[in-house]
């Protein structure tokens, strides 16, 4: 009945074809929308990667630096590099904002991107990106910055954050923060600027307050009001300590003298990859649920419409089947495979446009063979549960119709 199935198909292969190009598209949605998923996961993990620390210290009681703001004084990671276990300990900023380049149409090329405010030097360094495809890491203490590709700022270009201008020294690729926004790598001093201190007319405003302040601004002692004012446009404040360990620490032993000794929140990968993906990314990850269920839904209910037409579309020829003799079984198997051979061309069609259009998406869409074999088996499942309607009405059909009609 294989070549029975067939023989149908090819007489009715228009209509098959077409049916099974837009079922292919619909599975290919389904499958970019568990790709867009997958490529949330794995931006959370790259951004958690590419800090290069082992243990996050953050203000206390806060899921910063990530999840909630943060903020620490900007010396504690002296204090926590002296403690057994630690290797390394620097500090870091992060600052979602928009940076444009200065060069051509600004409004064209100018990114959302996450600004990551890091202490210069070399590979090895907590923070700084562990790889470059181009130019140098940050060498010196200010406007110099490392951007990734997805910025589109070419290397030697000057782009603008906030009042200052920064020269592109090098570019990384994947450096990326857990909304997919592109990172742009700058010196820590620079980037605490850009982060904390206000701009020129708050910065009047404030003095002038605070000058007309009589606790401040008392007779005969100007220097406490000179030592307020230059407290007031420094910046000693950093969203987290990034920590690495010696070889051989214990994760949770490290963190718990940081938290007793230092009065800090720690959180080790596997925590704050917790915090990513339990706090960021679940409500995301139930609308594409969602969404992946809708789309099931109405990829059965299309199947199903086209199958039922087409044995329909078929009912004396099934009368006659079953006027010579042939088997309710076979007759069912024969609609089962042409539902089926619907689901393995529409899935074909899918897998290959989702092949194609993940690269267009503004999103990192990653597309895992193992969700891939998992597709396919929903839809074969699918493609039967679909055939159970069509394979009922056949199965109902009278052979005097075969001579009736």
């Amino acid at each position: 009945m294989i070549s029975l199935a067939g023989r149908d198909i090819l007489h009715s292969w228009g209509k098959f074809a077409f049916t099974g190009m837009g079922l292919g598209l619909l599975i290919g949605v389904t499958l970019s929308m568990a790709g867009i998923y997958r490529g949330m996961v794995d931006d959370a993990q790259v951004l958690l990667d590419n800090s290069g620390a082992d243990l996050w210290a953050v203000q206390k009681d806060t899921l910063g630096p990530y999840a909630e703001p943060s903020n620490l004084a900007d010396d504690l990671y002296r204090s926590i590099q002296t403690l057994p276990g630690v290797a390394r300990a620097a500090n870091v900023t992060y600052l979602t904002m928009q940076v444009r380049p200065l060069a051509g149409d600004q409004a064209a090329r100018e990114r959302r991107a996450m600004v990551v405010g890091i202490v210069p030097g070399g590979v090895g360094e907590p923070g700084q990106p562990e790889f470059l495809v181009a130019g140098r890491h940050l060498t010196r203490g200010h406007y110099e910055a490392v951007a990734d590709l997805m910025t589109g700022f070419r290397l030697g270009e000057q782009v603008r954050i906030r009042r200052h201008l920064y020269t592109v020294v090098g570019l990384s690729r994947r450096t990326v923060s857990s909304g997919g926004d592109p990172m742009v790598f700058i010196p820590l001093k620079d980037a605490q600027e850009a982060q904390f201190l206000k701009d020129n007319d708050a910065i009047v405003q404030q003095r002038r307050r605070t000058g007309e302040n009589p606790v401040f601004n008392r007779p005969g002692e100007p220097q406490v009001l000179a030592a307020v004012l230059a407290a007031q446009t420094q910046s000693s404040s950093v969203n987290a300590i990034l920590v690495r360990l010696a070889p051989g620490a214990d994760p949770d032993l490290v963190a718990a003298d940081i938290r007793r000794w230092k009065h800090l929140t720690v959180y080790t990968r596997a925590e704050m990859d917790e915090i990513l993906q339990a706090k960021l990314i679940v409500t995301s990850a139930r609308q594409i649920f969602l969404f992946l269920v809708i789309l099931s839904v109405v990829s059965a209910a299309i199947v199903a419409f086209i199958i039922y037409t087409l044995t329909l579309g078929k009912i004396r020829e099934i009368a006659v089947l079953k006027l010579i003799g042939t088997r309710n079984r076979t007759i069912a198997g024969m609609i089962l495979q042409q539902s089926v051979g619907l689901g393995v061309i529409g899935f074909l069609v899918g897998k290959t446009v989702a092949t194609l259009w993940a690269p267009i998406f503004p999103k990192y869409v990653l597309l895992l063979p193992g969700d891939a074999a998992r597709g396919f088996l929903v839809v074969v499942i699918i493609c039967v549960l679909a055939s159970l309607v069509a394979i009922r009405a056949a199965l109902r059909v009278d052979p005097a119709e075969a001579i009736g009609g």
